[in-house]
Parts: C-alpha cells; sequence; structure tokens
C-alpha cells in the first residue's frame, strides 16, 4: 500500500540534516568568537579583500536564491496538505443497553482491499474521515501506466463505494480520488 504522507520521511530527513548544519554553525560561530577554536581570529575579516566580485556572481547568486525560494515554498505548500482527521463512530440507539464503536481505519479496510483488487490499480489508500453524521472518504490510488482511469472511477462508484455505504449504514457518503501514476505496468497479454 501507498502512504497517504509519503513525503514525511523525506521531510523529517532533511529537516534533521538541516537543523544539524545549523546547530554546527553556530556551534563553530560561538566557539570561534569565544576563542576555544582557533581556526579564525574572532576579528578577523568575514572575505578577504574589499572589491566588489564580478557581476555574474551577483547574477548567479540571484537566480540561485529565486530557485531556492521557489523550491521552500512549494514545499511549504505541500505542509499544509494532510489527512483528513477521522474519529471512532459511535453506533448507540440506547446508552443505557451498551454501546458500539468502530474505527474509521478499521472500516475502511475492506474497501480498500476491494480497490486494490480492480483491474489497473496497483495500490490504494483510503481515509474514512469525519463523524458518522458527516462522513467522507479521501482515496488515493496507485495506477499502473496502463491502467484505465475511467473504468477505474466507474468500479469505484458503482460497485465500492455504495457496498461501503451499505455496510456503514449511510445515506449518503462524499469522496475524493486522487490518481497518482506507479511504475509498474499491468500483465500483458501476447
Amino acid at each position: 500500500m501507498t502512504d497517504l504522507n509519503r513525503p514525511a520521511r523525506l521531510n523529517r530527513t532533511v529537516l534533521a540534516l538541516f537543523g544539524l548544519v545549523l546547530i554546527a554553525a553556530g556551534a563553530f560561530a560561538l566557539l570561534t568568537h569565544f576563542g576555544t577554536v582557533t581556526v579564525l581570529r574572532p576579528e578577523s575579516a568575514l572575505v578577504a579583500g574589499t572589491s566588489q566580485p564580478p557581476t555574474w556572481t551577483l547574477y548567479v547568486t540571484a537566480a540561485a536564491a529565486v530557485v531556492l525560494g521557489l523550491f521552500l515554498l512549494r514545499w511549504l505548500i505541500a505542509q499544509l496538505t494532510r489527512k483528513p482527521k477521522t474519529h471512532t463512530w459511535h453506533f448507540e440507539t440506547d446508552p443505557a443497553a451498551g454501546r458500539t464503536e468502530l474505527a474509521a481505519s478499521t472500516a475502511i479496510e475492506p474497501f480498500v482491499a476491494e480497490v486494490t483488487t480492480y483491474p489497473g490499480v496497483h495500490a490504494a489508500h483510503a481515509t474514512l474521515a469525519g463523524t458518522r453524521d458527516t462522513p467522507a472518504v479521501a482515496l488515493v490510488i496507485s495506477a499502473e501506466q496502463d491502467g484505465d482511469l475511467t473504468d477505474i472511477r466507474h468500479r469505484i462508484d458503482t460497485d465500492g463505494l455504495p457496498r461501503l455505504r451499505r455496510a456503514l449504514d449511510l445515506d449518503t457518503l462524499p469522496a475524493t480520488v486522487e490518481f497518482r501514476f506507479s511504475t509498474k505496468t499491468g500483465a500483458r497479454a501476447r
């Protein structure tokens, strides 16, 4: 199965490395300032010489800063997309007689298993979000390169979602489907 929050591991790794570099740079600056590390003299100039650098270096520096800024802005926007919040559903008509609880992740597992068996689907991941009164399904499908997205979506709408609605005893169940392409291709007839 694919992970809906796939970039999280990369994000943590990049942030950890960036944090370690910043900590090391700060420690080096402090230790140099207080004379503990004698690689540089505290009163020495930051850069050698006082002449202006060549003009082309200013353009290259500005272009690199713009590209880096756009990359970081894209990364920041990607952090805002998160999995929907799931809840434990409570099925109770008479609280005195007891109650039944169903984790949303448990309720969605058979649906995901079914969608994974559709032709052209490499992997699937779904989140059943919201409460029993306002449910929603967020589905991420990793489709094979030669998978028919229209057929997959049709099967979800006509087979998978109606079966899930009946199982959960719901009248409506809004769903969003995100397709991603896998590097895998389906079995080819020769």
